[in-house]
């Protein structure tokens, strides 16, 4: 079970510990926007990402647990080209069979690879050339953004990302050719005639169950949406009270378990009600349980970003943490929960580690 948590801020990296008392027991990068962490199980590397405006996308990895830190290298686009990096959204571990191998999504809509452990990148361009992703526009940033990246443990060549808004593209060949994918979703955005188009879809967040990489779980814009074809078509579900969000945690070893928290919607993003529930089904969506023990159930208008839910390898210890600096952690799957923090800065992603 992990005993330690990486929380990444508006204002700084700050690790708790388990045998602390699940208290703070690290500080880093104290008042920089830290957007992403990774934990890396295959070496133990802790990579964090910093979003630091006019200065630039910055990543660091600690090869010590984070005592010390070391800048690595940052995607670049092309020179001469119109675009620049503006963010990375997603940075994932390629497969057992790849050491050094990373991902990184990025806005505005760009893949990157690396094979040395961060310190240099290169552009995904079968996917960058896709003739389908000159229709892929902004959803919550004015340009395109990868967000979720998604690597088969079976078959570290095939690999799944979402895009908002361009949909869910999969591959087969580690990357040399791109199918999207998101037969099933839907866009209530869009003109009727353009609702069920597969390359304009605004997927939030995308996750798969680790011992069984065919069902995929997704928090849409619209909607939430589950695969068990490993992303070839995609069935709405129905979590409650709502079905609007941005994050999913699935369940490392049981397909039909998933996590969502719900907000009212697109146009009034705080809990339904004022209050702070987590959403739970354990029946590949059929039905759902409100967690709510141990959360604010009154005046609470936290927002949950999509990568500030996490589940550890256990399935039983889940953390999340909010827009408003509070921080919770249950033991027992989500039926209880224990807060943190009250007062961290916004909280833009949790991730356990061994």
């Amino acid at each position: 079970m992990s005993d330690r948590l990486l929380v990444g801020t508006r204002k700084g990296l700050f690790v708790y510990d388990r045998n602390g008392g699940w208290s703070i027991t690290g500080r880093h990068f104290v008042g920089d926007p830290c957007n992403l962490v990774l934990h890396d199980p295959r070496d133990g590397a802790i990579y964090a990402v910093l979003s630091l405006g006019h200065f630039g996308v910055h990543i660091h990895r600690s090869d010590d647990g984070g005592l010390t830190w070391t800048e690595v290298g940052a995607p670049t686009y092309p020179e001469g080209g119109e675009e620049s990096l503006k963010d990375i959204w997603a940075l994932e571990a390629g497969g057992d069979d790849q050491p050094g191998r990373l991902w990184a999504g990025t806005l505005p809509g760009g893949l990157f690879l690396s094979d040395d452990r961060g310190e240099t990148w290169r552009l995904v361009e079968s996917l960058w050339n896709e003739p389908e992703r000159q229709r892929w526009f902004g959803g919550g940033a004015d340009v395109p953004g990868i967000h979720s990246v998604v690597v088969d443990p079976r078959d570290s060549k095939k690999v799944g990302v979402a895009v908002s808004c361009g949909g869910y593209w999969r591959s087969e060949d580690d990357g040399a050719t791109w199918t999207v994918s998101s037969e099933g979703m839907y866009a209530e955005f869009m003109p009727p005639e353009g609702r069920n188009d597969p390359a304009i879809q605004d997927p939030h967040h995308v996750e798969a169950c680790a011992t069984h990489p065919d069902v995929l779980w997704c928090q849409h814009h619209n909607g939430a949406f589950r695969s068990v074809d490993g992303g070839l078509t995609w069935a709405e579900i129905h979590p409650q009270p709502s079905k609007f969000g941005f994050p999913v945690a699935a369940h490392p070893t049981d397909p039909d378990t998933a996590w969502f928290v719900p907000a009212v919607k697109d146009e009034c993003r705080v809990p339904v009600d004022g209050k702070v529930v987590v959403a739970r089904t354990r029946d590949g969506g059929a039905t759902f349980d409100v967690l709510r023990n141990g959360l604010p159930q009154q005046d609470a208008y936290d927002l949950v970003f999509r990568h500030a839910l996490h589940v550890d390898e256990t399935g039983d210890r889940l953390a999340f943490g909010s827009t408003t600096g509070s921080l919770w952690l249950s033991e027992d799957g989500g039926d209880g929960w224990k807060t943190l923090s009250k007062h961290l800065p916004p909280v833009y992603a949790v991730r356990f580690v061994r």
